[in-house]
């Protein structure tokens, strides 16, 4: 699906500005509204939006404590150990993976022994051989996807800047365009 020089100022917007009313942003971006939803609307069928709920901090649910789990997998076992670490739920993502291991799981935990029981369990799942933890110290770049929404812009010719979009007030109960 190509991403066009308005899709980039649509996702630029709403990710500079997700609590913006689909009105406000249509205003901003001096298009109608029908074709700002429709647009938003075909973003979301091809699969560039995703979601719209907000981000959520682990530390401030208490789980301060952040690692990476490779997890070794027996040949054959992949989508049922796959399946079983869903069931986690001190595991926030899980990929499937090349080189050093099959799984790497992204976890969140309390401390560190708390840490040390959520690997215990993973262990214990059938089809599991065995597993590596890395623990992060300082996150160094946050989760971000505008600088490579601005990339996909100039690749389509466009220029996403985002000073071009005035910051909107945000007001209290109007339909929000979601986060992204």
């Amino acid at each position: 699906m190509a991403v066009d020089e308005l899709d980039t100022r649509i996702l630029t917007l709403l990710i500079e500005h997700p609590r913006t009313s689909l009105r406000e942003c249509a205003r901003l971006l001096g298009i109608a509204r029908g074709t700002l939803q429709a647009r938003i609307d075909r973003l979301e069928r091809d699969g560039v939006i995703t979601g719209t709920g907000p981000r959520l901090s682990p530390a401030a649910l208490g789980h301060p404590v952040l690692a990476f789990v490779h997890v070794e997998v027996t040949q054959g076992r992949l989508d049922e150990v796959g399946d079983a670490l869903a069931e986690v739920p001190e595991i926030i993502e899980a990929f499937s993976i090349t080189g050093g291991g099959d799984l790497l799981t992204r976890v969140a935990a309390r401390d560190n022994g708390h840490l040390e029981d959520v690997v215990q369990r993973l262990i214990s799942i059938p089809g599991v051989v065995r597993t590596r933890t890395e623990m992060a110290l300082r996150e160094r770049v946050a989760y971000r996807l505008l600088p490579l929404v601005e990339s996909v812009g100039r690749t389509a010719g466009a220029v996403a800047d985002p000073v071009a979009v005035a910051p909107a007030p945000e007001k209290a109960g109007a339909a929000t365009a979601g986060g992204v």
